[in-house]
């Protein structure tokens, strides 16, 4: 059984990975600053079905679960960098899955040093940390929206990505590239995850799915961008996790010579993955389904294209399946079906944020 840390534990992916590593009998320390980002209270009820009290609230203290006995969680600021390190080596850590991080494309247009204080500034902690406890594997959380202005697809790890449309999308190159300089520098393994439009029971508020969603049932009207006419590579959470963990035990090795400039992989130990649902959905149809799951038609508002969004995104997944045997298995009709059943029972017994 292996030790890990778990950034971003509050969150979506992160509550999802530590319920699946404390399930398989792993010591997890889940860690979240449990921002505001969106109301706290569905991250206090994620960290709450983890097992973990409202004495997590407590900043700095770290609080064990009371339904897995291999599991603990600590409040705390990435930038707060000694109380990080510090944490690193009161625990060896034998991978870290850092998925803490301020998201949201639109909201970066408006927020711009909220991305640069946690992604650049909390990662490098990170990174620093890492360094000096020697931590054997850093896996990450990347972006499809690295890719921006590409329009070749589906995306491919191999491709360049130097156009990105938003200040989120620039944030999650800015740390693939901060990963390879440590990587070279200090020989950390790093591996980059570049995810498509994640999506299940007990996601984020701020997603398309979730707020349509939401007002679906309330009868409000839904926001449409661009007619319908764009499409999404959405993936199911199950799917994204069972990717995550095959990686755990997979740190990379130097891969090519540094110089022939493939963004994906180097001599150093890092490599970049994509995580993907390998077929991209239109909004028009993925509402659809939506409205027959739960049995009420939307109203619509359609709009044009946002800044920061993209038409399409679609992900070339070959690289992860040759590494260890991974493909998306989730149909997006199970998929929405099952985000649907869990949402219906949030709404009534617990009320969304």
């Amino acid at each position: 059984m292996g030790t890990y840390l778990v950034t971003g534990a509050a969150g979506f992916i992160g509550f999802h990975l530590c319920k699946r590593l404390l399930t398989e009998g792993h010591r997890v320390l889940g860690l979240d600053n449990i921002n505001d980002y969106y109301d706290p209270t569905l991250k206090f009820d994620r960290l709450g079905e983890l097992g973990f009290s409202r004495e997590v609230e407590t900043y700095g203290k770290e609080v064990q679960s009371t339904v897995y006995t291999t599991g603990s969680f600590i409040r705390l600021n990435l930038e707060d960098y000694e109380s990080v390190v510090q944490m690193f080596r009161c625990h060896h850590f034998d991978a870290v899955i850092h998925l803490a991080a301020q998201a949201g494309v639109r909201y970066s247009i408006d927020h711009p040093f909220a991305y640069t204080q946690s992604n650049i500034t909390g990662f490098l902690s990170i990174l620093e940390a890492c360094r000096h406890t020697q931590v054997s594997h850093l896996v990450y959380a990347s972006s499809s929206s690295v890719y921006g202005l590409n329009s070749k697809q589906p995306f491919s790890v191999h491709d360049g990505v130097d156009h990105p449309i938003s200040l989120y999308a620039a944030t999650k190159r800015a740390n693939e590239l901060m990963a390879h300089t440590y990587s070279h520098l200090y020989g950390i393994p790093t591996t980059g995850l570049r995810f498509f439009t994640v999506y299940g029971p007990w996601g984020r508020p701020d997603m398309a799915y979730f707020k349509f969603a939401r007002a679906i049932l309330s009868g409000e009207p839904i926001e449409v961008y661009n007619h319908g006419d764009m499409y999404r590579d959405f993936t199911y959470i199950d799917d994204v996790i069972e990717g995550i963990v095959r990686l755990l035990g997979r740190p990379p090795g130097g891969q090519r010579n540094g110089t022939t400039g493939d963004p994906a992989t180097s001599s150093a130990p890092f490599v970049l993955y994509n995580i993907g649902n390998n077929k991209p959905e239109k909004l028009s149809d993925f509402i659809r389904i939506l409205e027959v799951n739960l049995g009420k038609e939307a109203k619509k508002r359609y709009l044009p294209l946002q800044k920061g969004d993209v038409l399409s995104t679609a992900a070339d997944v070959r690289d992860l399946e040759g590494a260890v045997g991974w493909k998306p298995t989730t149909p997006i009709e199970k998929g929405l079906a099952l985000f649907c059943q869990w949402f219906l029972w949030y709404h009534e017994k617990v009320r969304c944020p």
